[in-house]
Parts: structure tokens; C-alpha cells; sequence
């Protein structure tokens, strides 16, 4: 997929220096120098590394292209997101590994959507990522649109924009990549989650990424759907365990009224399936209605700062 596509005059508005790219790194001095060099060509000079306690060179190699860097706290990648959010004081974060997978010329993008969306995320052309991976991404983004009600084909992208304020709200508990899930859950519950197409390169340097991450992000998709979005989730409970129910003390209560015969076992199993559906149907609209409200002062709140202040 060629992406060579010139930046819109739109951009012309947006001044670079309100932006925040911050590379979180561990072992990366093969690749952060070029990415470095590259954000400067494309007119970003607001670079902040987060190190996670590298071994090697990438340290030096920042300061000695004046780049900030912090140490950051917690552990792997998500530590390293959260010591950024805490920081950074401009009004956007632009994410990005140093590995020289993605490309600085696409930032903008990311740009282009940041004044109506506080999540935009690059997703990535396919071409370089490992087929086992790029299953892997399916099969966890699929999951995700379905538990969010959103359509995102790509959601463990490394390269994605954040408005810093409202990231600065968000709670970030999960460990690991799967801080890119737990943002975009977050985003996608306040309807302020979409993406854009972007390049993505061969990495520089050792990868990280195992295959056997994609199981703790998916089962980090489920429990944050718990957390963000329960009504989806209590609802296809509800559905799942109702159907069973009705099967089975629908046969019971047939053979009852035909045979005169009582299954007690499958009445009990019947009825289990039965309380499971109601208690999810009961959480369900629960959700409902929160989210109902949310939403209201949600549309409250918007329509309070549209309003155009009063002059004396």
C-alpha cells in the first residue's frame, strides 16, 4: 500500500510545537537515533524518551541529540506510557515506538482528526508485520469492535495521538502492551476513539513482542469490557444463558405434562441458567441507564463550553 501522500494545508493551523512525541524505550539505541533524526526533518522537536532502565545505548544516544528523557516507573510499556501522561504539559502526545517501524512523516494525520477525536490511532499497513502476528491483531481487534461497538482494525498500534488532558483522566492499571487496549477501551466508551492509515516499517533491532502477548491482551479485552462497556457484555450473557434455560425446562416441563415423569437434576440446571440470565439482564440495564446518564451530562457538558461567552 503506497501512503506517499502529501500533508494537507488544513495542518497549516496546528502548530507543531503543541505537540509532545514521546518514545518509549528498552534497548533500542540500534533504532532511536534515526526516529530522532527523522521527527526533526519532519519539523518536530518536542521529543520526550521514557526509559525503561536500558542496557545499552539508548540513553546516551538521546541526550546527545539533546532529546529529554525520563526513567519511567511501573513496569514495561505501560509504565512507560503513564510516566509520559503525567508529564507531558502540551495540549496532544503522539505515541510512537523507536524501533523505526513507523514513520514520522504520517503525524499528520493524526493531526488532521485531533480536534474531534482525543484517540486517534494509526493503523498500520500489514506488509511488515509477521503473519502470525498479523492474525494475532485480527482475531484481538475483531474482539475489541465487538465487546466496544466500534470498528477499529487495529488496536494494538504503537503510533497513536492522545489529547493530554483528557488522558490525564483515564485510568491506566493494566501492565505490559496492553496499555494500548486499556486506552482505546477508555476512549471508545466517552465515543472519542477512530483511526487513520499509516506506513509501517521493518524494525530495527531485537522485538519484543511474543506471541504469546496476544493472549493477555485478549483476556485484558474481555475484563476491561466488564469495566467500560458492561451493557454489551451483560447483554450477551443474558442472550447465552436464556436460550439453555428455555431449552431445558421447556423438555421438563414436556415431560411433566406428557409422561408425568420430573427431571429434578435438569429442573435444577434449568433454573441455574435461568437466575444467570436474570441476574445479567438486571446488571444490563443497570449499565443502561448509566450509560444513559453519562451520556446526557456528557451532551451537557459539550453544549456548555460550545457557548459562545458573553461580552460587556
Amino acid at each position: 500500500m503506497d501512503l506517499k501522500i502529501e500533508p494537507s494545508r488544513v495542518l497549516d493551523s496546528i502548530v507543531k510545537d503543541e505537540v509532545t512525541v514521546v518514545l518509549p524505550t528498552l534497548n533500542e539505541g540500534m533504532g532511536v537515533l534515526s526516529v530522532i533524526e527523522e521527527l526533526r526533518e519532519n519539523g518536530y522537536d518536542r521529543i520526550l524518551v521514557v526509559d525503561g532502565y536500558s542496557e545499552d545505548s539508548t540513553v546516551e544516544r538521546a541526550y546527545e541529540n539533546g532529546v529529554n528523557v525520563l526513567y519511567q516507573h511501573g513496569i514495561g510499556k505501560a509504565g512507560a506510557v503513564k510516566t509520559a501522561v503525567e508529564r507531558v504539559n502540551t495540549p496532544f502526545i503522539i505515541f510512537m515506538d523507536a524501533d523505526h517501524t513507523y514513520d514520522p512523516k504520517d503525524i499528520w494525520r493524526l493531526l488532521l482528526h485531533s480536534e474531534h477525536y482525543s484517540h486517534v490511532i494509526g493503523t498500520r499497513d500489514r506488509k511488515f508485520i509477521p503473519r502470525v502476528h498479523r492474525f494475532g491483531n485480527w482475531v484481538i481487534s475483531q474482539v475489541f469492535s465487538v465487546l466496544f461497538g466500534v470498528k477499529v482494525r487495529d488496536v494494538c498500534s504503537g503510533m497513536y495521538l492522545l489529547e493530554t488532558e483528557e488522558a490525564k483522566k483515564y485510568r491506566l492499571e493494566e501492565t505490559g502492551f496492553n496499555v494500548e487496549i486499556e486506552l482505546a477501551a477508555q476512549s471508545a466508551s466517552r465515543e472519542n476513539l477512530t483511526e487513520v492509515p499509516i506506513d509501517y516499517r521493518p524494525r530495527i533491532g531485537q522485538k519484543k513482542l511474543s506471541t504469546w502477548n496476544g493472549f493477555s491482551i485478549l483476556r485484558a479485552a474481555f475484563s476491561l469490557a466488564r469495566r467500560y462497556n458492561p451493557i454489551l457484555l451483560y447483554s450477551s450473557l443474558t442472550g447465552l444463558s436464556i436460550v439453555p434455560a428455555a431449552l431445558v425446562l421447556g423438555w421438563v416441563g414436556l415431560d411433566v405434562v406428557t409422561k408425568k415423569v420430573w427431571h429434578s437434576g435438569w429442573a435444577v440446571v434449568g433454573i441455574m441458567f435461568l437466575l444467570i440470565a436474570a441476574q445479567a439482564f438486571t446488571l444490563a440495564s443497570v449499565s443502561i441507564l448509566t450509560k444513559h446518564s453519562e451520556m446526557r451530562l456528557m451532551e451537557e457538558i459539550r453544549s456548555s463550553r460550545q457557548q459562545p461567552e458573553s461580552t460587556v
